[in-house]
C-alpha cells in the first residue's frame, strides 16, 4: 500500500508525494505523474535532444568542430559556470529529478535551466524525501532552479533567455495534459513560443505516455523540421515516447 508523504494545495490543485516500497510517486489533482521506478523515458527526453542537436549540427566540413563536436570535458573536470561553449538546456518541469540528474552527469550540456512551478516538489528535492535523487544535480554551478509556470515562463518577454534545447515533460503528454492551463503548450501559440526560445538549429523534445500522430502534426504545422518520434518500451500498454522537431538554423 503507498504510503502518503506530503499533500499540498495550491494554485494549480493538489499535488501529493507517495511512497510505494522503495520508491516515490508524484500524484497530481488525482492524476499519477511519474514514479521513480524505472527513468529511462526522462532520460532518453535528454539524450535524445543532444543526439538530435549534434545531427541538426554537425561538424564544419574542413574547418574547426563546433561546440557540439568538441571533445568532451573530462567528468571529474571543473564545470565552468554556464559553459558557455556546451549546448545550453531547459528542462520543464523538475518531476523526481531523473531528467535533470541525467543532464547534469553529462559534461556535453552547458548551462542547465529547470523550470517547475510547484513549490511543492520543489521542496521535496531541497531537503526532503527527493533530494537524495537530484541534490548533486541542483548543486551543479550550470544548473538554474526556476519557480515559475512553463507556459507563461515561456510566453513571458521579460524572460530573454534562449537555448539549444527544450525538454519538456509537464503533462502525461499534448493528449493528455494535468491542467487545463498546460493545454496552451501544444497549440500554434504554444509552439511558437518554444521556437522562440530556441536558438536556431535548437531542438524541441517533448515527452508523452502515448504516441500522437496530431502532435507530430502540430509540430510541422509550427514550422519544426526532422519531426520524429522515439519510442520507449513499458511493462505494459503503449510505449512511451519522445516527440522530437528541429527549429530551422
Amino acid at each position: 500500500m503507498p504510503v502518503t508523504l506530503d499533500r499540498r494545495e495550491g494554485p494549480y490543485g493538489e499535488v501529493v508525494l507517495r511512497r510505494r516500497d522503495d520508491h516515490f510517486e508524484i500524484i497530481a489533482n488525482g492524476t499519477f505523474l511519474m514514479d521513480t521506478s524505472d527513468g529511462r523515458s526522462e532520460r532518453l527526453l535528454v539524450d535524445a535532444a543532444l543526439q538530435a542537436l549534434r545531427d541538426s549540427r554537425p561538424a564544419r566540413a574542413g574547418g574547426a568542430p563546433d561546440r557540439l563536436g568538441a571533445p568532451a570535458r573530462a567528468a571529474d573536470a571543473p564545470a565552468r559556470p554556464g559553459a558557455p561553449d556546451r549546448p545550453s538546456v531547459l528542462i520543464g518541469g523538475l518531476g523526481v529529478g531523473f531528467s535533470l540528474a541525467h543532464a547534469a552527469a553529462d559534461p556535453a550540456w552547458g548551462r542547465i535551466a529547470v523550470v517547475e512551478r510547484e513549490r511543492a516538489i520543489i521542496d521535496w528535492h531541497r531537503g526532503g524525501p527527493l533530494a537524495a535523487l537530484s541534490a548533486s544535480a541542483l548543486a551543479d554551478p550550470r544548473t538554474v532552479l526556476v519557480h515559475a509556470d512553463l507556459v507563461a515562463h515561456l510566453h513571458d518577454p521579460r524572460v530573454p533567455d534562449t537555448y539549444d534545447a527544450l525538454c519538456l515533460d509537464i503533462d502525461n503528454g499534448p493528449d493528455w495534459t494535468v491542467t487545463e492551463g498546460n493545454d496552451g503548450l501544444y497549440t500554434p501559440s504554444g509552439l511558437a513560443a518554444c521556437a522562440r526560445r530556441l536558438n536556431p538549429g535548437g531542438v524541441l523534445a517533448v515527452w508523452s505516455a502515448r504516441p500522437s500522430r496530431d502532435f507530430e502534426g502540430a509540430l510541422r504545422n509550427a514550422g519544426f523540421q526532422g519531426v520524429r518520434t522515439e519510442e520507449i518500451p513499458v511493462a505494459r500498454g503503449v510505449p512511451d515516447v519522445v516527440h522530437l522537431g528541429v527549429r530551422p538554423a
